[in-house]
């Protein structure tokens, strides 16, 4: 049975009090709307329909990549309303699971398990018992069977003292929505058409309505604004922390831990207290990370040691390696094994081949380095020339001296050894001493200038 995902993400969000629309507003790195999208995409849904409104073309921009059907809502005029406008475009056959942009959360594995539990009567939902359902719709059953949705306004005394409530996810057959949505009314004080009334025509047309809870709650909490945003944030994190620490994972503090994306680790790493882990990364075994770091889109091996407040980004790093603090990593950085990079180190687009060091101060661009070279402090690869980049290569079991600067493009040959100081501009032979200073000019009795009395 084919399955299509509608997700609502109409709604503007003015308790945000933003200029960017609420299911843009990010967690753990992405926007509200991407993790839902997400989660679509691993459910192998082969239509995802979206429905957008306030901010629409900012929606629409922000996911131009994805294969995504758009339809619009112009006039908010409730959720059943919402899902109406999908009817041009919905398959009349396969099943449709009905998401929230605001809802971002919700899990692959709980979805899968609604479509299973509604495949055989063609409607399911879920459901969340909760110790104060005040505000919310009550599930009313008899006989342990769904018979109607209750809005808090509207129960009496008996059905508020019912817990079980509404979390606003179904899973409804296409047919279904296509026979239901045309007769959805808005007679009610708000002048608005409620998808809740599905649930009253399938009670009508005698199907019984399948639901699920999720095993975590906070997979069907919504975020309506700021303080839910970041309460939702610390919730997820947590839950990744934990799934981290079953893994092995040593976190030294799992509340300071975040995590905005996917995290690979091997056996026995352990991460100190507010490290930032973005995109896809992946970690060896016995790997440590220092408090404060940020890694992005970065993969280290087995046994490396990076020292507290170093930033990572699209980088490669060997096995055994010393890193920080203090260092950075740019993109396009590949460290070899035993590679010592030392703090207020930088390296961007560079390969730093096995037992190379570069210990202090140095700026290493544009660079292919070889095994068992010194990078002495200070040192600079000077890589732009205003217009274009050019590269600098430095052969195996090479010394450089402290304070060079490495004029690119430019070769320094295998063994040989600069003077500190030292501006090269042109190629050095192997084995070969290079040093490139000015003449020490010294001028007696020099006065320095003063400052211009007033």
């Amino acid at each position: 049975m084919s399955t299509t995902v509608i997700i609502l993400a109409a709604g503007k969000g003015t308790r945000m009090r933003s200029q960017l629309p609420k299911v843009l507003q990010p967690l753990a790195g992405r926007p509200l709307l991407g993790h839902v999208i997400e989660t679509a995409k691993k459910l192998q849904a082969q239509n995802i329909i979206t429905i957008y409104g306030h901010g629409g073309e900012l929606v629409k921009n922000r996911f131009a990549a994805e294969q995504i059907e758009w339809v619009e809502q112009a006039e908010q005029l409730g959720t059943g309303h919402a899902v109406q406008m999908t009817l041009p475009v919905l398959p009349q056959d396969g099943i449709s699971l009905i998401l929230y942009g605001d809802v971002p959360l919700v899990r692959q594995s709980t979805l899968e398990q609604l479509l299973e539990a509604s495949s055989q009567s063609g409607i399911g939902m879920i459901t969340l018992n909760v110790e104060n359902p005040t505000g919310y719709g009550r599930i009313v059953r008899q006989a342990g069977k769904i018979q109607a949705i209750v809005e808090h306004k509207d129960a009496n005394e008996e059905q508020r003292q019912i817990q079980e409530i509404n979390t606003g996810i179904y899973c409804v057959s296409n047919a279904k929505l296509h026979q239901w949505l045309p007769k959805l009314s808005n007679n009610n004080v708000q002048g608005e058409y409620y998808l809740t009334d599905i649930v009253a025509m399938a009670v009508t047309d005698g199907l019984e309505i399948a639901s699920i809870q999720p095993e975590l709650e906070f997979e069907v909490e919504g975020v309506n604004d700021r303080l839910q945003l970041a309460a939702l944030e610390r919730e997820f994190q947590q839950q990744q922390a934990k799934e981290l620490m079953q893994q092995g994972v040593h976190l030294i503090d799992p509340s300071r831990f975040d995590l905005r994306g996917h995290l690979k680790c091997g056996q026995d790493v352990q991460i100190d207290i507010n490290v930032i882990i973005e995109g896809d990364c992946e970690l060896g075994d016995n790997v440590q990370l220092g408090a404060g770091c940020i890694l992005k889109n970065t993969r280290i091996a087995a046994g490396t040691k990076v020292q507290a407040y170093s930033v990572f980004e699209n980088a490669i790093v060997g096995e055994n390696t010393q890193i920080g603090p203090f260092a950075r990593l740019r993109p396009g950085t590949n460290l070899g094994n035993d590679v010592h990079i030392g703090n207020f180190v930088e390296v961007k687009n560079s390969n730093i081949g096995q037992g190379s060091k570069a210990n202090h101060f140095t700026y290493l661009g544009d660079a292919d380095i070889g095994a068992d070279c010194n990078i002495g402090a200070g040192t600079i690869t000077c890589n732009y020339d205003g217009a274009n980049k050019h590269r600098t290569v430095i052969e195996d079991n090479v010394f450089i001296g402290t304070n060079n600067s490495l004029v690119a493009p430019i070769k320094i040959g295998q063994g040989a050894t600069t003077g500190a100081g030292s501006t090269l501009t042109r190629d050095v032979a192997d084995h070969s001493l290079a040093v490139e200073r000015a003449k020490q000019f010294e001028k007696a009795n020099y006065q320095r200038p003063q400052k211009l009395k007033k």
